[in-house]
């Protein structure tokens, strides 16, 4: 089996990348600067001369505020990209696991969102990732919607609230929104098997199991550093106005894979791998 990974350098693709060589089958990763996935013809062509046999599509606009006012360029990564990958996969028979967000939800339910339920995404981000969806599952390809990311590398909420217990005497962080934070090398493992996997093509969902707000994943990583969880303070949305909508509630119910494991759980064992990134950061008690 050989595999393609777009998006290489992100945060999800790396350990994608690390999942899928434990596999012992060949396996390229490539950035946006070595394809440009908003080319149609250079995606038709690479994908036709490489031949992979799965194709994950961890390529993505993720800069939510950004899209408002740049939903153009948001669509043409978050969704004609996608079809033109899933065009591509279509003429060699590979498989595409396409990676999406909760935020195409309302986030309006006092309930978890199953795979099937009706979407109505309330920002430009959760409209583009939308059409991505839309993209992948016409041309019959998976979707696997995630949430609340974090990981070793790059920039996420944790890492942000490891610098600012560094920084602040106390930090205020938004107690209104619920979801589930999601480790990426959990995810990846979760990627990889359902790509090797006899489940049938369609929407699935790839998160941590339990819930919180923000507010409550602050006070963990506060805890695993060995600071005063007090110092975190809760506050409404309206108390930090962004020019996107966020979702009140966007959290997700897996009823046709096996959920990933709980996200306090998973936070702890990732600790230690975010800790030796983070450095100097983590010495805050």
């Amino acid at each position: 089996m050989r595999w393609l990974i777009t998006g290489a350098g992100g945060m999800l693709a790396t350990d994608v990348l690390d999942r899928t060589a434990l596999t012992g089958d060949p396996v390229l990763a490539l950035a946006r600067s070595e394809l440009d996935l908003r080319d149609r013809r250079a995606v038709r062509d690479f994908v036709r001369a490489y031949r992979p046999r799965v194709v994950i599509n961890c390529a993505a606009w993720t800069a939510v505020d950004e899209a408002e006012s740049r939903e153009a360029e948001a669509l043409a990564i978050n969704g004609h990209a996608v079809r033109w990958l899933a065009e591509a996969c279509d003429l060699t028979g590979a498989r595409l696991v396409h990676v999406s967000t909760d935020y195409v939800f309302d986030g309006t339910s006092a309930v978890p969102y199953r795979e099937d339920a009706p979407t109505g995404p309330v920002n430009a981000y959760g409209r583009t990732k939308l059409a991505g969806e839309r993209a992948a599952l016409e041309h019959g390809h998976y979707v696997v919607r995630t949430a609340w990311l974090y990981g070793a590398t790059g920039a996420d909420f944790v890492r942000t609230m490891i610098r600012l217990a560094g920084e602040r005497p106390f930090v205020d962080v938004v107690d209104d929104q619920r979801g589930q934070p999601t480790w990426t090398a959990d995810l990846a493992g979760f990627l990889v098997r359902l790509a090797r996997s006899d489940l049938a093509p369609g929407v699935y969902h790839g998160v941590c199991s339990g819930e919180t707000t923000w507010y409550g994943l602050a006070k963990e990583v506060f805890t695993l550093l060995g600071a005063d969880p007090g110092r975190v303070r809760p506050v409404t949305s309206a108390a930090w106005p962004r020019p996107a909508r966020r979702p009140a509630s966007s959290v997700l119910a897996c009823t046709k894979a096996e959920p990933l494991r709980h996200w306090r759980a998973a936070l702890h064992a990732a600790w230690p791998v975010i800790a030796a990134k983070a450095g100097p950061q983590c010495n805050v008690a």
